[in-house]
C-alpha cells in the first residue's frame, strides 16, 4: 500500500511526499508496527524510537524505514526530549533510538549524552539537517553510532539503520575528519551523563531562567525538593552558581564556539 504513495529516493523527497499525503489523502497506515506470526511462531521485530520535533520529518522516516525493513520494524514517536524520556522510562530495550539533534529541551548534543550516560545499551543515531563534519565528528565523541544528514537518499538511510541495528556503526565520508573535544566539553559531558532525567529537567529550567519556584511548579515538587536537585546537579558539574551551570552547557552546543 505504501508503494502507491512514496516512490522518492532520497529522505527530502520523501518529505514532500509526506506533506501531499497528509493534505490530500486520509490516514489508513497505523503508527505502531505489529508482531508478524508465521507458521505458528513469532517474528524478531526491531524497536526504533524516532525523536525529533518535526512531524513531518518523522512521517517520512516512518515511511523509509517501514520500505526498508518491513514487518521487521516497530517504530515509536517523540516530539521532545520531555517525551523521549517519558518512552524510555515506560520502556528501556528499544533497539535504536534515531534522534534529531535540535530538539526542544536539549542544549545541542546534551540529549545526546543523556541518553549515554542514562541507557549506555540504547545505540543512538543522529538525524540532523546540519551536515559539517565537525557536528558529526562531535556526535561520534559524545558516543553516537552514528549520523544520517537529512538529505541521504532513503537506501541509505535504511543501510544505516541496518547495520546499526546490527550491533555496526555508520557514519558519513565527510564526518572521518579528526577533531577532538576540548578539555571544557568533555568536562561537560561526563557530568551532564551522572544527572538523572529528573536533574536533567531541572538543569535544562534552570539554565533557561526559571526560579526554583518556577521550576517547581512545572515538575508539580515542593521548592525544597527542586533546592536538593540543584545542590547535587551544581555537585556532580562542579559548579557554584547558575551561571556557570548555563556556561558548562554550552559546550555540548552542536558548533562549538571559535
Amino acid at each position: 500500500m505504501l508503494g502507491r504513495f512514496f516512490h522518492t529516493d532520497s529522505l527530502a523527497a520523501l518529505f514532500d511526499e509526506a506533506l501531499r499525503v497528509w493534505l490530500f489523502v486520509p490516514w489508513t497506515i497505523p503508527h505502531e508496527g505489529i508482531h508478524i506470526t508465521k507458521t505458528g511462531f513469532t517474528m524478531a521485530v526491531f524497536e526504533i524510537l524516532i525523536a525529533d520535533d518535526h512531524p513531518l520529518f518523522r512521517s517520512a522516516l516512518q515511511q523509509a524505514l517501514t520500505l526498508g525493513l518491513g514487518p521487521d520494524v516497530r517504530l515509536s514517536e517523540a516530539a521532545s526530549i520531555a517525551e523521549l524520556e517519558g518512552c524510555l522510562a515506560q520502556k528501556t530495550d528499544w533497539d535504536l533510538v534515531l534522534l534529531d539533534l535540535n530538539m526542544p529541551g536539549a542544549y545541542g548534543f546534551s540529549g545526546l549524552v543523556l541518553l549515554r550516560g542514562q541507557y549506555p545499551h540504547i545505540p543512538v543515531v543522529m538525524i540532523s539537517a546540519q551536515e559539517d563534519a565537525a557536528i558529526m565528528a562531535r556526535a561520534r565523541e559524545f558516543g553516537a553510532s552514528g549520523f544520517i544528514p537529512k538529505s541521504s537518499a532513503l537506501e541509505t538511510i535504511q543501510q544505516a539503520v541496518r547495520l546499526v541495528l546490527d550491533g555496526e556503526v555508520w557514519w558519513p565520508q565527510q564526518s572521518q575528519e579528526a577533531i577532538a573535544l576540548s578539555a571544557e566539553a568533555k568536562a561537560a559531558s561526563a557530568g551532564l551523563a551522572s544527572l538523572t532525567p529528573q536533574q536533567f529537567r531541572v538543569l535544562t529550567m534552570v539554565c533557561d531562567g526559571l526560579l526554583n519556584k518556577q521550576i517547581a511548579y512545572e515538575l508539580s515538587v515542593s521548592e525544597a525538593t527542586v533546592k536538593a536537585h540543584v545542590t547535587a546537579i551544581f555537585r556532580k558539574l562542579g559548579v557554584r552558581t547558575r551561571t556557570q551551570a548555563a556556561l558548562l552547557l554550552q559546550q555540548l552546543e552542536s558548533i562549538p564556539a571559535e
